[in-house]
Protein backbone atom coordinates (compact mmCIF):
# COMPACT_ATOMS: atom_id res chain seq x y z
CA UNK A 1 0.00 0.00 0.00
CA UNK A 2 2.04 2.70 -0.87
CA UNK A 3 -0.65 5.76 -0.71
CA UNK A 4 -2.71 6.77 2.15
CA UNK A 5 -6.54 5.88 1.77
CA UNK A 6 -9.13 8.32 2.12
CA UNK A 7 -11.20 6.36 4.25
CA UNK A 8 -10.75 2.94 6.27
CA UNK A 9 -14.47 1.31 7.47
CA UNK A 10 -14.00 -1.23 10.02
CA UNK A 11 -16.05 -3.77 12.64
CA UNK A 12 -18.86 -4.36 10.66
CA UNK A 13 -19.68 -7.89 8.05
CA UNK A 14 -19.97 -6.86 4.75
CA UNK A 15 -22.29 -8.37 1.92
CA UNK A 16 -20.05 -8.24 -0.95
CA UNK A 17 -22.81 -9.92 -3.58
CA UNK A 18 -19.35 -10.50 -5.42
CA UNK A 19 -19.56 -14.81 -5.74
CA UNK A 20 -22.31 -17.21 -4.20
CA UNK A 21 -24.81 -15.92 -1.44
CA UNK A 22 -24.18 -12.61 -0.50
CA UNK A 23 -20.51 -13.14 -0.48
CA UNK A 24 -20.61 -12.43 3.08
CA UNK A 25 -17.44 -11.39 5.24
CA UNK A 26 -17.27 -11.60 9.04
CA UNK A 27 -15.63 -8.72 10.89
CA UNK A 28 -14.65 -6.83 7.03
CA UNK A 29 -13.23 -3.64 6.64
CA UNK A 30 -13.93 -1.65 3.52
CA UNK A 31 -10.58 0.72 2.48
CA UNK A 32 -10.77 3.21 -0.56
CA UNK A 33 -9.66 6.37 -2.66
CA UNK A 34 -10.48 8.64 -5.01
CA UNK A 35 -14.14 7.45 -4.64
CA UNK A 36 -12.81 3.47 -5.78
CA UNK A 37 -12.17 1.10 -3.21
CA UNK A 38 -9.31 -0.08 -2.79
CA UNK A 39 -9.70 -3.17 -0.28
CA UNK A 40 -12.88 -5.53 0.32
CA UNK A 41 -11.97 -8.28 2.52
CA UNK A 42 -11.50 -9.28 6.41
CA UNK A 43 -10.00 -7.08 9.10
CA UNK A 44 -7.52 -9.52 9.32
CA UNK A 45 -6.25 -9.20 6.17
CA UNK A 46 -5.52 -5.43 6.09
CA UNK A 47 -1.52 -4.86 5.68
CA UNK A 48 -0.61 -3.81 9.35
CA UNK A 49 0.07 -0.47 8.71
CA UNK A 50 -3.34 0.16 7.25
CA UNK A 51 -4.55 2.42 9.98
CA UNK A 52 -1.44 4.58 10.13
CA UNK A 53 -1.57 5.58 6.45
CA UNK A 54 -5.90 5.79 6.69
CA UNK A 55 -7.02 9.69 6.83
CA UNK A 56 -9.96 8.50 8.50
CA UNK A 57 -10.66 5.33 10.30
CA UNK A 58 -14.46 4.72 10.97
CA UNK A 59 -15.24 2.07 13.62
CA UNK A 60 -19.07 1.04 12.23
CA UNK A 61 -19.88 -0.47 15.65
CA UNK A 62 -21.71 -3.55 13.87
CA UNK A 63 -23.99 -4.46 11.77
CA UNK A 64 -23.80 -5.13 8.13
CA UNK A 65 -22.29 -3.22 4.92
CA UNK A 66 -23.81 -3.75 1.39
CA UNK A 67 -23.78 -2.03 -1.74
CA UNK A 68 -25.43 0.84 -2.62
CA UNK A 69 -28.84 0.36 -3.33
CA UNK A 70 -29.60 1.37 -7.39
CA UNK A 71 -33.69 2.30 -7.74
CA UNK A 72 -33.23 1.60 -11.83
CA UNK A 73 -37.01 2.79 -12.65
CA UNK A 74 -38.19 5.91 -11.27
CA UNK A 75 -40.80 8.44 -12.10
CA UNK A 76 -39.77 10.90 -9.09
CA UNK A 77 -40.08 14.04 -10.99
CA UNK A 78 -43.49 15.27 -10.77
CA UNK A 79 -45.93 17.98 -9.84
CA UNK A 80 -48.81 17.12 -7.43
CA UNK A 81 -50.23 14.06 -6.56
CA UNK A 82 -53.26 11.30 -7.87
CA UNK A 83 -54.35 10.44 -3.95
CA UNK A 84 -57.78 10.84 -5.50
CA UNK A 85 -57.70 8.19 -7.96
CA UNK A 86 -55.86 5.52 -5.15
CA UNK A 87 -59.41 6.24 -3.50
CA UNK A 88 -61.42 5.90 -6.63
CA UNK A 89 -59.65 2.66 -6.62
CA UNK A 90 -60.58 1.44 -4.04
CA UNK A 91 -64.27 2.15 -4.79
CA UNK A 92 -63.93 -0.02 -7.44
CA UNK A 93 -62.58 1.83 -10.82
CA UNK A 94 -60.14 -0.10 -12.69
CA UNK A 95 -56.60 1.85 -13.66
CA UNK A 96 -57.33 1.80 -17.64
CA UNK A 97 -60.86 3.13 -16.30
CA UNK A 98 -59.30 6.15 -14.68
CA UNK A 99 -56.94 6.81 -17.71
CA UNK A 100 -59.99 7.15 -20.05
CA UNK A 101 -61.68 9.33 -18.51
CA UNK A 102 -58.84 11.88 -18.58
CA UNK A 103 -56.91 10.84 -15.66
CA UNK A 104 -53.94 8.95 -14.49
CA UNK A 105 -50.82 10.19 -16.91
CA UNK A 106 -52.10 12.94 -18.21
CA UNK A 107 -53.68 14.55 -14.96
CA UNK A 108 -49.72 14.30 -13.89
CA UNK A 109 -49.13 16.40 -17.35
CA UNK A 110 -51.73 19.23 -16.43
CA UNK A 111 -50.17 19.38 -13.07
CA UNK A 112 -46.42 19.36 -14.66
CA UNK A 113 -46.79 21.67 -17.18
CA UNK A 114 -48.14 24.38 -15.07
CA UNK A 115 -44.91 24.12 -13.00
CA UNK A 116 -42.13 25.96 -13.36
CA UNK A 117 -38.60 24.52 -13.13
CA UNK A 118 -37.78 25.83 -9.49
CA UNK A 119 -41.21 24.79 -8.26
CA UNK A 120 -40.84 20.82 -9.85
CA UNK A 121 -37.35 20.69 -8.14
CA UNK A 122 -38.99 21.77 -4.97
CA UNK A 123 -41.36 19.21 -4.99
CA UNK A 124 -39.21 16.15 -6.47
CA UNK A 125 -36.19 16.32 -3.90
CA UNK A 126 -38.26 15.29 -0.99
CA UNK A 127 -39.02 12.08 -2.57
CA UNK A 128 -35.66 11.96 -3.76
CA UNK A 129 -33.73 12.38 -0.57
CA UNK A 130 -36.34 9.88 1.06
CA UNK A 131 -34.92 7.18 -1.28
CA UNK A 132 -31.21 8.24 -0.22
CA UNK A 133 -32.00 8.12 3.46
CA UNK A 134 -33.38 4.27 2.55
CA UNK A 135 -29.53 3.69 0.82
CA UNK A 136 -30.24 4.31 -2.53
CA UNK A 137 -27.09 5.84 -4.10
CA UNK A 138 -28.17 6.20 -7.80
CA UNK A 139 -31.54 6.82 -9.12
CA UNK A 140 -32.93 6.57 -12.46
CA UNK A 141 -35.30 9.29 -13.44
CA UNK A 142 -37.47 9.38 -16.47
CA UNK A 143 -39.91 12.31 -18.17
CA UNK A 144 -43.11 11.33 -19.61
CA UNK A 145 -45.07 13.89 -17.61
CA UNK A 146 -44.46 16.66 -19.91
CA UNK A 147 -45.68 15.39 -23.49
CA UNK A 148 -44.17 18.01 -25.14
CA UNK A 149 -40.48 19.21 -26.06
CA UNK A 150 -40.23 22.58 -23.46
CA UNK A 151 -41.91 19.97 -20.81
CA UNK A 152 -39.95 17.12 -21.24
CA UNK A 153 -36.63 18.84 -21.42
CA UNK A 154 -38.05 20.62 -17.99
CA UNK A 155 -38.62 17.42 -16.60
CA UNK A 156 -35.08 15.98 -17.86
CA UNK A 157 -33.41 18.95 -16.80
CA UNK A 158 -34.71 18.64 -13.20
CA UNK A 159 -33.78 15.24 -12.95
CA UNK A 160 -30.22 16.16 -13.16
CA UNK A 161 -30.52 19.07 -10.90
CA UNK A 162 -31.79 16.55 -8.52
CA UNK A 163 -28.25 14.66 -8.79
CA UNK A 164 -26.47 17.45 -8.35
CA UNK A 165 -28.61 18.70 -5.41
CA UNK A 166 -27.84 15.64 -3.46
CA UNK A 167 -24.46 14.49 -4.61
CA UNK A 168 -25.30 11.39 -6.13
CA UNK A 169 -25.67 9.72 -9.58
CA UNK A 170 -28.87 10.46 -11.95
CA UNK A 171 -29.38 8.31 -14.91
CA UNK A 172 -32.02 10.26 -17.04
CA UNK A 173 -34.49 8.41 -19.60
CA UNK A 174 -36.16 10.06 -22.26
CA UNK A 175 -40.43 8.83 -22.17
CA UNK A 176 -42.13 11.46 -24.54
CA UNK A 177 -43.89 8.02 -25.26
CA UNK A 178 -45.54 7.94 -22.51
CA UNK A 179 -49.13 9.01 -22.56
CA UNK A 180 -51.07 10.88 -25.74
CA UNK A 181 -50.94 14.44 -24.47
CA UNK A 182 -55.01 16.01 -25.21
CA UNK A 183 -53.44 17.96 -28.25
CA UNK A 184 -52.49 14.71 -30.03
CA UNK A 185 -55.62 13.23 -29.56
CA UNK A 186 -56.87 10.75 -32.31
CA UNK A 187 -52.93 11.32 -33.52
CA UNK A 188 -50.85 8.84 -31.99
CA UNK A 189 -48.57 8.57 -35.33
CA UNK A 190 -48.24 12.32 -35.28
CA UNK A 191 -47.59 12.43 -31.61
CA UNK A 192 -44.39 9.71 -32.41
CA UNK A 193 -43.57 11.86 -35.10
CA UNK A 194 -42.85 14.60 -32.76
CA UNK A 195 -41.59 12.07 -29.76
CA UNK A 196 -39.03 11.35 -32.46
CA UNK A 197 -38.25 14.35 -33.71
CA UNK A 198 -37.39 16.05 -29.62
CA UNK A 199 -34.91 12.94 -29.19
CA UNK A 200 -31.85 14.39 -31.08
CA UNK A 201 -32.15 17.70 -29.74
CA UNK A 202 -32.42 16.39 -25.83
CA UNK A 203 -29.68 14.53 -26.48
CA UNK A 204 -27.47 17.21 -27.16
CA UNK A 205 -28.35 18.55 -24.61
CA UNK A 206 -26.72 16.06 -22.48
CA UNK A 207 -29.95 15.61 -20.39
CA UNK A 208 -30.80 11.90 -22.04
CA UNK A 209 -29.06 8.40 -20.64
CA UNK A 210 -31.78 5.93 -22.64
CA UNK A 211 -35.18 6.39 -24.28
CA UNK A 212 -37.98 4.07 -22.59
CA UNK A 213 -41.99 3.99 -24.07
CA UNK A 214 -45.07 2.61 -22.80
CA UNK A 215 -46.46 -0.22 -25.05
CA UNK A 216 -50.23 -1.04 -24.23
CA UNK A 217 -52.96 -0.43 -25.08
CA UNK A 218 -53.79 2.41 -23.12
CA UNK A 219 -50.38 3.64 -24.42
CA UNK A 220 -48.78 2.62 -27.32
CA UNK A 221 -48.46 0.35 -30.38
CA UNK A 222 -45.48 -2.32 -30.62
CA UNK A 223 -45.19 -0.61 -34.22
CA UNK A 224 -45.11 2.99 -32.71
CA UNK A 225 -42.66 1.65 -30.08
CA UNK A 226 -40.00 0.22 -32.57
CA UNK A 227 -40.11 3.75 -34.19
CA UNK A 228 -38.59 5.27 -30.71
CA UNK A 229 -36.37 2.61 -30.54
CA UNK A 230 -34.36 3.14 -34.05
CA UNK A 231 -34.55 6.91 -33.58
CA UNK A 232 -32.62 5.88 -30.30
CA UNK A 233 -30.46 3.38 -31.84
CA UNK A 234 -29.47 5.61 -34.72
CA UNK A 235 -27.96 7.90 -31.84
CA UNK A 236 -26.38 5.58 -30.14
CA UNK A 237 -28.69 5.58 -27.13
CA UNK A 238 -29.28 2.34 -25.06
CA UNK A 239 -33.46 1.34 -24.59
CA UNK A 240 -35.75 -0.16 -22.08
CA UNK A 241 -39.61 -0.79 -21.94
CA UNK A 242 -42.21 -0.66 -19.85
CA UNK A 243 -43.67 -3.91 -20.73
CA UNK A 244 -46.42 -6.45 -20.82
CA UNK A 245 -47.85 -5.14 -17.83
CA UNK A 246 -51.61 -5.02 -19.05
CA UNK A 247 -51.51 -7.16 -21.30
CA UNK A 248 -48.57 -9.36 -23.17
CA UNK A 249 -48.32 -6.65 -26.87
CA UNK A 250 -44.75 -8.63 -26.78
CA UNK A 251 -43.11 -5.56 -25.44
CA UNK A 252 -40.41 -7.47 -23.77
CA UNK A 253 -39.35 -9.43 -26.81
CA UNK A 254 -39.32 -6.02 -28.93
CA UNK A 255 -37.40 -5.13 -26.48
CA UNK A 256 -34.74 -7.84 -26.63
CA UNK A 257 -34.63 -7.89 -30.14
CA UNK A 258 -32.98 -4.37 -30.23
CA UNK A 259 -30.67 -5.54 -27.38
CA UNK A 260 -32.53 -3.28 -24.62
CA UNK A 261 -31.29 -2.59 -21.06
CA UNK A 262 -34.47 -3.95 -19.81
CA UNK A 263 -37.74 -4.65 -19.94
CA UNK A 264 -39.89 -3.28 -16.88
CA UNK A 265 -43.32 -4.80 -15.17
CA UNK A 266 -43.27 -8.05 -17.72
CA UNK A 267 -46.32 -9.48 -15.39
CA UNK A 268 -47.56 -10.72 -19.20
CA UNK A 269 -44.44 -11.80 -20.40
CA UNK A 270 -44.65 -14.90 -21.98
CA UNK A 271 -41.51 -17.74 -22.33
CA UNK A 272 -40.44 -17.14 -25.75
CA UNK A 273 -40.20 -13.44 -24.35
CA UNK A 274 -38.26 -14.38 -21.96
CA UNK A 275 -35.67 -16.53 -23.99
CA UNK A 276 -35.32 -13.60 -25.55
CA UNK A 277 -34.38 -11.68 -23.32
CA UNK A 278 -32.07 -14.31 -21.83
CA UNK A 279 -30.22 -14.63 -25.48
CA UNK A 280 -29.84 -10.58 -25.65
CA UNK A 281 -29.19 -10.07 -21.67
CA UNK A 282 -31.82 -8.12 -21.45
CA UNK A 283 -32.76 -7.33 -17.40
CA UNK A 284 -36.02 -8.20 -16.52
CA UNK A 285 -37.13 -5.17 -13.95
CA UNK A 286 -39.96 -6.31 -11.27
CA UNK A 287 -42.00 -3.33 -9.79
CA UNK A 288 -43.56 -4.72 -6.70
CA UNK A 289 -44.83 -1.47 -5.70
CA UNK A 290 -47.31 -1.11 -8.70
CA UNK A 291 -48.30 -4.34 -8.46
CA UNK A 292 -49.41 -3.67 -4.98
CA UNK A 293 -51.32 -0.65 -5.19
CA UNK A 294 -53.54 -2.07 -8.09
CA UNK A 295 -53.97 -5.18 -6.76
CA UNK A 296 -52.74 -6.95 -9.56
CA UNK A 297 -52.85 -10.89 -9.39
CA UNK A 298 -50.74 -11.73 -12.74
CA UNK A 299 -47.62 -12.31 -11.41
CA UNK A 300 -44.29 -11.92 -13.57
CA UNK A 301 -42.37 -15.44 -14.79
CA UNK A 302 -40.71 -15.45 -12.10
CA UNK A 303 -39.97 -19.20 -12.73
CA UNK A 304 -39.23 -18.69 -16.08
CA UNK A 305 -36.53 -15.88 -15.19
CA UNK A 306 -34.53 -18.19 -13.02
CA UNK A 307 -35.25 -21.40 -15.65
CA UNK A 308 -33.49 -19.22 -18.16
CA UNK A 309 -30.88 -17.46 -16.47
CA UNK A 310 -32.75 -13.96 -16.99
CA UNK A 311 -31.28 -11.14 -14.29
CA UNK A 312 -34.07 -10.04 -12.23
CA UNK A 313 -33.73 -6.20 -10.94
CA UNK A 314 -35.99 -4.63 -8.21
CA UNK A 315 -37.24 -1.48 -8.24
CA UNK A 316 -39.29 1.41 -6.63
CA UNK A 317 -41.30 2.64 -9.99
CA UNK A 318 -41.57 5.53 -7.46
CA UNK A 319 -44.74 7.39 -9.30
CA UNK A 320 -47.73 9.64 -8.46
CA UNK A 321 -50.54 7.15 -9.67
CA UNK A 322 -49.59 3.46 -8.92
CA UNK A 323 -46.27 3.36 -6.97
CA UNK A 324 -46.36 6.72 -4.31
CA UNK A 325 -43.25 4.34 -2.80
CA UNK A 326 -40.55 6.25 -1.35
CA UNK A 327 -38.12 2.57 -0.03
CA UNK A 328 -36.12 0.50 -2.13
CA UNK A 329 -36.07 -2.13 1.05
CA UNK A 330 -39.43 -1.93 0.97
CA UNK A 331 -39.84 -2.69 -2.95
CA UNK A 332 -37.43 -5.67 -2.01
CA UNK A 333 -39.68 -6.86 0.73
CA UNK A 334 -42.68 -6.54 -1.70
CA UNK A 335 -41.19 -8.24 -3.76
CA UNK A 336 -40.47 -11.38 -1.76
CA UNK A 337 -44.17 -11.41 -0.49
CA UNK A 338 -45.45 -11.09 -4.35
CA UNK A 339 -43.47 -12.44 -6.03
CA UNK A 340 -41.38 -14.58 -4.03
CA UNK A 341 -38.25 -14.05 -4.31
CA UNK A 342 -35.52 -14.63 -1.43
CA UNK A 343 -34.04 -11.83 0.38
CA UNK A 344 -30.90 -12.74 -1.41
CA UNK A 345 -32.65 -12.20 -4.94
CA UNK A 346 -34.47 -9.19 -3.47
CA UNK A 347 -31.37 -7.35 -2.67
CA UNK A 348 -29.13 -8.31 -5.57
CA UNK A 349 -31.99 -6.93 -7.47
CA UNK A 350 -31.47 -3.78 -5.66
CA UNK A 351 -27.81 -3.77 -6.76
CA UNK A 352 -25.64 -6.13 -9.21
CA UNK A 353 -28.80 -6.37 -11.55
CA UNK A 354 -29.85 -2.60 -11.25
CA UNK A 355 -26.38 -1.49 -12.10
CA UNK A 356 -26.84 -3.84 -15.12
CA UNK A 357 -30.19 -2.60 -15.76
CA UNK A 358 -29.15 0.80 -16.31
CA UNK A 359 -25.86 0.01 -18.31
CA UNK A 360 -23.73 0.52 -15.35
CA UNK A 361 -20.72 -1.24 -14.69
CA UNK A 362 -18.84 0.26 -11.77
CA UNK A 363 -21.00 -0.32 -9.16
CA UNK A 364 -23.90 -2.74 -7.42
CA UNK A 365 -20.96 -4.78 -5.80
CA UNK A 366 -18.29 -4.36 -2.93
CA UNK A 367 -14.94 -5.26 -4.93
CA UNK A 368 -12.05 -3.46 -5.16
CA UNK A 369 -11.54 -1.39 -8.19
CA UNK A 370 -15.67 -0.17 -8.27
CA UNK A 371 -17.12 2.71 -7.19
CA UNK A 372 -17.07 3.25 -3.33
CA UNK A 373 -20.97 3.65 -2.79
CA UNK A 374 -22.37 1.43 0.18
CA UNK A 375 -24.32 1.78 3.34
CA UNK A 376 -24.18 0.65 6.94
CA UNK A 377 -27.08 -0.96 7.60
CA UNK A 378 -27.99 -1.42 11.74
CA UNK A 379 -29.19 -4.61 11.06
CA UNK A 380 -28.16 -8.50 12.64
CA UNK A 381 -28.23 -10.26 9.10
CA UNK A 382 -29.03 -9.16 5.58
CA UNK A 383 -32.15 -10.54 5.37
CA UNK A 384 -33.64 -7.77 8.09
CA UNK A 385 -33.36 -5.96 5.07
CA UNK A 386 -36.48 -7.01 3.50
CA UNK A 387 -37.73 -8.27 6.37
CA UNK A 388 -38.82 -4.79 8.31
CA UNK A 389 -41.77 -2.91 6.61
CA UNK A 390 -40.14 0.06 6.93
CA UNK A 391 -37.45 1.59 9.97
CA UNK A 392 -34.77 3.68 10.21
CA UNK A 393 -32.43 0.64 8.97
CA UNK A 394 -29.53 2.79 7.59
CA UNK A 395 -27.26 4.29 9.89
CA UNK A 396 -25.12 6.14 6.76
CA UNK A 397 -24.95 6.21 3.13
CA UNK A 398 -21.30 6.73 1.35
CA UNK A 399 -21.09 7.82 -2.72
CA UNK A 400 -17.91 7.57 -4.01
CA UNK A 401 -16.89 7.13 -0.37
CA UNK A 402 -18.14 10.50 1.03
CA UNK A 403 -21.06 10.47 2.88
CA UNK A 404 -24.40 11.73 2.14
CA UNK A 405 -27.53 12.46 3.60
CA UNK A 406 -28.60 12.24 7.20
CA UNK A 407 -25.83 10.70 9.32
CA UNK A 408 -26.20 9.62 13.04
Amino acid sequence: MSTTWDGLLLNASLATLDGDGYGAIEDGALGWKDGVLTFVGPRAALPGDAEARTDAVIDAGGGWITPGLIDCHTHLVFAGDRAHEFERRLEGASYEDIARAGGGIVSTVRAVRAADEDTLLAESLPRARALLRDGATTLEIKSGYGLDFDNERKMLRVARRVGEALGIDVRTTYLGAHALPPEFSGRADDYIDAVVDWLPRLRAEGLVDAVDAFCERIGFTPEQTRRVFEAARALDLPVKLHADQLSDLGGAALTAGFGGLSADHVEYTDDAAVRAMAAAGTVAVLLPGAFHCLRETQRPPIEAFRAHGVAMAVATDCNPGTAPLLSLPLAMSLACTHFRLTPEEALRGATVHAARALGLHDRGRLRAGLRADFVHWAIRRPAELCYWLGGDLARSVFVAGYPVGRQD
